[in-house]
């Protein structure tokens, strides 16, 4: 895994866990993403399964574009983008009715 994403999923979990809306979430690197979800039934085997609700995904720099999880699976592309700081202000403002519990 690249550091920029490791270090970008540690921020990230920092952030949400600091807000009640978001306390609990879990993030998980895919590629150049960083998938934002809450984890929910667990499958046969024991391991719980992700319910992923919003995306950010890596512009370059400090730069992410923020992407939310439609009803039939795809992501759609949202017109924000910014540091995840910023990007986290953008679903706690937003948002919160993706990522509340």
């Amino acid at each position: 895994m690249k550091p920029v994403l490791r270090n970008g999923a540690a921020e990230l979990e920092k952030l949400l866990a600091a807000e009640s809306v978001t306390a609990g979430m879990v993030v998980r690197v895919h590629g150049d993403h960083l998938l934002v979800g809450r984890e929910c039934d667990e499958m046969d085997d024991g391991e719980a399964v992700i319910d992923e609700r919003v995306r950010l995904t890596r512009l370059g720099g400090a730069s992410w574009g923020l992407s939310v999880k439609r009803h039939n699976g795809r992501w759609e592309r949202t017109p924000f983008s910014g540091t995840i700081r910023e990007l986290v202000e953008v679903i706690l403002t937003f948002m919160q009715h993706l990522v509340a519990a």
